[in-house]
């Protein structure tokens, strides 16, 4: 099963995450299929960026978001208009 979720590439206590799609038995900083976006929760309005066509396509092919990356997206899409 295909999940998308955020996999932490920070510094110490500077998080910063990558929105991938990865398989959901593989590691949390594992193997990835491919690299979606990015969040950055430090300023004081987070930065997300997320391609919109490719996140819709692997839900399309089933790819399950993980909770924290579906309320990300809806956030996005929701401000981007």
């Amino acid at each position: 099963m295909v999940r998308i979720r955020l996999q932490r590439v920070g510094a110490k206590n500077q998080p910063s995450y990558r929105i991938v799609v990865a398989e959901a038995k593989d590691p949390l900083n594992g193997k990835t299929q491919e690299v979606l976006g990015f969040y950055n929760p430090l300023p004081e309005k987070a930065i997300v960026k997320i391609d919109v066509e490719k996140y819709n396509s692997y839900i399309a092919k089933g790819a399950k978001p993980s909770e924290t990356v579906g309320k990300l997206f809806s956030k996005y899409v929701n401000s981007a208009g």
